[in-house]
Order: structure tokens, then C-alpha cells, then sequence
């Protein structure tokens, strides 16, 4: 599942000396990938969606996309960018929406934001965000469905 990065023996070996300790990062596996990405498409098809599924690492850097039959060609470009805005803001895509709806449409010059739409929701561990996914092709609350229902795979 969700593994930690920063267990070098050596530099453990060597901190533990100093009294220290070295920071612990979790990070998505390829297994958690795949696991996401079987929920996500399980809960657009059992709702006859057709949608495009994206999973990012926690620097919006694509791990897996997955463009089910008859999702529209664009949604293989606005469900990556949903899910690379969730996991680079630590928060919902629907919140940088929201902002816009509420009359600062100067936030459509926010630099790496792309997807501003409601559909990117980011995988939080222990209060830190290890990833995101993005989700496009229908509604935009059933575009987020989808991905909370890959998220909910993890059993984080």
C-alpha cells in the first residue's frame, strides 16, 4: 500500500548517532494506482459515466490515466489537470472554482493551475497530500463521485 520514503539505512544509522531522526514521506505505489484507478472506473460505469480518471503523484506528475469507452477526447486533458491543481493546492479543484464563481476571476492568471473545476480531489495521509485524482466527463460533482470513490480504495 502507501509506502514511506526516507529509510536509508546508513543515514538512519547515522542520524540515530546524533540523536536525530530523519523525516518520513508516504508516497503512492503503483498497486495503490491501480487500486484507485478500479474503484474510480468501477463507480463510473455502475453509473454508466463515461469519464477520463487521472491519478498524480503529490507534485501533480502523472502515475495513470484511464479514459473509459465514449469519454470525450477532452476530458484526456482536463481530468490530468484537475488532479495536478488538487495535489500542488493540498485542496479540492471545486475550491479554486469557487473563488472564481465568487468574482476573483483574477485567479484564472494562477500560475501551474490548469484545472479549476470541480473534479480534482488530492489523497491525503496523515494530514499531508501524497497525490491526487482528477476526474472528467460528466457533471462536475459526479466528475468528483468518481474520484472520491478511487480515493476511498486506499482506506485512508
Amino acid at each position: 500500500m502507501v509506502r514511506i520514503l526516507g529509510e536509508s539505512s546508513y543515514a538512519c544509522a547515522f542520524l540515530a548517532k546524533k540523536g536525530l531522526s530523519m523525516k518520513q514521506k508516504s508516497f503512492l505505489e503503483l498497486t495503490d494506482v491501480n487500486a484507485m484507478l478500479a474503484a474510480a472506473q468501477d463507480e463510473a460505469m455502475k453509473n454508466n459515466w463515461a469519464v477520463t480518471i487521472a491519478i498524480v503523484d503529490d507534485g501533480g506528475h502523472l502515475l495513470g490515466l484511464r479514459r473509459l469507452d465514449g469519454a470525450p477526447a477532452i476530458s484526456a486533458h482536463i481530468a490530468p489537470a484537475k488532479a495536478h491543481t488538487a495535489a500542488l493546492g493540498r485542496r479540492e479543484s471545486k475550491v479554486y472554482e469557487d473563488v472564481i464563481n465568487g468574482g476573483r476571476t483574477s485567479f484564472l492568471s494562477a500560475p501551474a493551475l490548469q484545472g479549476m473545476l470541480e473534479g480534482g480531489v488530492p489523497v491525503m495521509k496523515d494530514a499531508q497530500c501524497i497525490g491526487a485524482v482528477g476526474v472528467s466527463g460528466v457533471k462536475s460533482s459526479e466528475d468528483a463521485q468518481v474520484a472520491r470513490a478511487g480515493i476511498a480504495a486506499l482506506g485512508l
